[in-house]
């Protein structure tokens, strides 16, 4: 397992993308937003309306000081009261009619981007997952969208409501006595501009935090599903120091991050206070001297104290759109994403394209000047592929075998189009496969792995996956040729839970569910990739004995490492270094091949890993 020292960060990982301004990326939203548009720009001004109100309390003071009170009239003084609580109670009914406009339509906003990333996750070639960590993905579809559905119910709402509130109330303030309206208005300026400067740093900042709390997730969720291996090797202790280094990070960070935040709290708060202060001084001074009413200056502070709400307010909406703004960049990382072309991308031109044949030449799974190279591998690194040409014929089961490093498994990865060939071309019954709909070409293709991979559903639903539409008599007929009538014996049989990645099934458990999901649908075409390695000798014996009734009717490329497992095959390819060195029967090559006859016999040392 690697330890947190030796996984890229995210931010080391990925290159910063150029930074973009937070009105620009929220905009990104607006086809999320659009359809439930209705209710939300209704919520815009029942809000507007309902803190206007709160502005009109300041006016009914001042009639009451400079009337009611002033001349000693209960009956005025009762009818200021009633007019108070009115304006009061139907500021709060407003604002409870916002909320519910928003809060249904906004969780179904979070939902279906939720589900739409999902979606696009599934559509992304298998060489995005291997360059991003689970974790960094779990962040986007949660703690990402979280954020993205509080700014969307909250700051995208009020920075609009707040700023008419702020600008009709320093109208209402000028109207009242200019001179005063001026005092409070003079500290808006470097407020702006120290607010800006220190918005740009909270937006460095906050992106920071959310990559760091991916990577926390990452090595969170490794931990738990690989904790059998952490306590197996007595890892505990390192792997919590290594978490806790982490999290001390996200903690560093964070603090940061409320310090910056801290300052805009202060110095929306400090300005704005002190212009009220500077003004009641004023006002006070003009009162004594007879130039203002007690009314007016009882009315301009209560209008005042009005607006500390929505100004004070704008340091966290703002730092909450900067939020959901960096999460709004995180997610359409992952969307912008192009997933594989599904059926419009033009057949390679590397290879001529060779007429279909009606004889069996034609047919079968036929492999044409293949090469395959990683997209993130250096520029003068070697194929992984090079120049791969090989021909299974149909019904014919082909043995693929190799060293450690040949390039079996990509080879393999090529055919379901897990990964797409640099160059040359690949042909099911003489079809290319980027011709073919994947629905299509997953359909005439099975697939086992040599680690197998189970998900939380029932031992049946796992192997039922293999084949969309396949009844309770194919499942029993692909456990049976799997050898996996230990599902039988199961607590619920086949329809007991395996637990998350089948732990609680062994190794060659698991590995026979997954065979047995592979020919389940009865394909044309089956690809296993040493589907039998974790099987003791008996079994695999069993197994072998079952699957020759499979592979009699179908094509299949069977990548093999021990000779029992060549034995399935009628012929067998030898990939050597990237490239196709012989074709033959096991014993042809046997008699012509020093290198076949060293793996077979199990001299050849393997160092490294498979060529992915």
């Amino acid at each position: 397992m690697a330890t947190t020292s030796e996984r890229p960060r995210a931010q080391e990982r990925d290159a910063a993308p150029p930074r973009r301004s937070a009105t620009r990326s929220l905009l990104r939203l607006w086809p999320y937003v659009r359809p439930v548009r209705a209710r939300l720009f209704t919520a815009v001004p029942v809000a507007i309306v309902a803190s206007c109100l709160g502005l009109a309390i300041p006016l009914v003071l001042k009639w009451m000081v400079d009337g009611p009170v002033a001349d000693r009239d209960p009956g005025g003084v009762w009818l200021g009261g009633a007019l108070l609580l009115a304006l009061g109670v139907a500021e709060a009914g407003l604002f409870g009619l916002r909320r519910w406009l928003v809060a249904r339509p906004l969780a179904s906003v979070e939902a279906e981007m939720r589900a739409g990333l999902y979606r696009h996750l599934q559509r992304l070639p298998v060489s995005f997952h291997d360059r991003w960590a689970s974790g960094q993905l779990l962040s986007r579809a949660t703690t990402d969208l979280m954020l993205l559905r509080m700014f969307l119910a909250f700051p995208l709402t009020f920075l609009v409501v707040n700023g008419v509130t702020v600008l009709a109330g320093f109208a209402l303030l000028l109207s009242q006595e200019w001179t005063l309206g001026l005092v409070l208005v003079v500290p808006a300026v470097p407020l702006v501009i120290l607010c800006s400067y220190l918005e740009k740093r909270y937006a460095t900042v906050a992106r920071a935090v959310q990559d760091q709390t991916g990577d926390l997730t990452t090595v969170v969720e490794e931990g738990v599903l690989g904790v059998r291996i952490v306590k197996g090797f007595g890892r505990h202790r390192s792997q919590a120091r290594a978490f806790r280094a982490l999290s001390e990070g996200v903690r560093s960070t964070e603090l940061r991050k409320a310090g910056l935040l801290a300052s805009i709290w202060a110095l929306i708060m400090t300005l704005p206070e002190l212009a009220v202060g500077a003004a009641l001084v004023l006002g006070t001074v003009q009162v004594a001297d007879g130039d203002l009413s007690a009314g007016t200056l009882v009315a301009f502070l209560s209008t005042a104290l009005t607006l500390r709400w929505p100004v004070e307010s704008l340091g966290f909406l703002l730092a909450m759109s900067q939020d959901a703004a960096t999460a709004t960049d995180r997610y359409f990382e992952v969307m912008d994403e192009v997933p594989a072309a599904v059926a419009d991308r033009p057949a390679p031109a590397a290879t001529p394209v060779l007429p279909r044949q009606r004889d069996q030449s034609g047919g079968g799974l036929r492999f044409e000047g293949v090469e395959f190279t990683h997209a993130d591998a250096p520029a003068d690194a070697p194929p992984v592929l090079r120049g791969v040409d090989l021909h299974i014929r149909p019904g014919e089961t082909m043995a693929l075998v190799g060293a450690t490093g040949s390039g079996k498994t990509t080879l393999t990865a090529l055919v379901p189009r897990l990964q797409e060939p640099s160059r040359g071309r690949i042909t099911l019954d003489g079809r290319d496969i980027t011709a073919l709909p994947r629905e299509e070409l997953r359909a005439l293709v099975a697939i086992a792995f040599e680690e197998p991979t189970l998900f939380s559903a029932t031992a049946g639903e796992n192997v039922l996956m293999g084949a969309e539409g396949a009844e309770r008599a194919d499942l029993l007929r692909a456990l049976e040729v799997s050898q996996a009538d230990f599902v039988h014996t199961l607590p619920e049989g086949d329809r007991t839970q395996v637990g998350e990645q089948g732990l609680s099934l062994s190794g060659g458990q698991r590995q026979r569910l997954a065979l047995a999901r592979a020919v389940v649908g009865r394909p044309r075409f089956l690809v296993l990739d040493d589907p039998l390695s974790a099987l003791d000798v008996h079994t695999e014996a069993l197994v072998e004995a079952a699957l020759r009734q499979v592979l009699a009717t179908t094509t299949a490329l069977v990548v093999a490492h021990r000779p029992s497992t060549v034995l399935l095959a009628d012929r067998v390819a030898l990939l050597s270094e990237g490239r196709i060195a012989a074709v033959g029967t096991h014993q042809q090559l046997l008699r012509d091949s020093a290198e076949y006859r060293s793996l077979m016999s199990g001299d050849e040392g393997e160092e490294g890993e498979e060529g992915r």
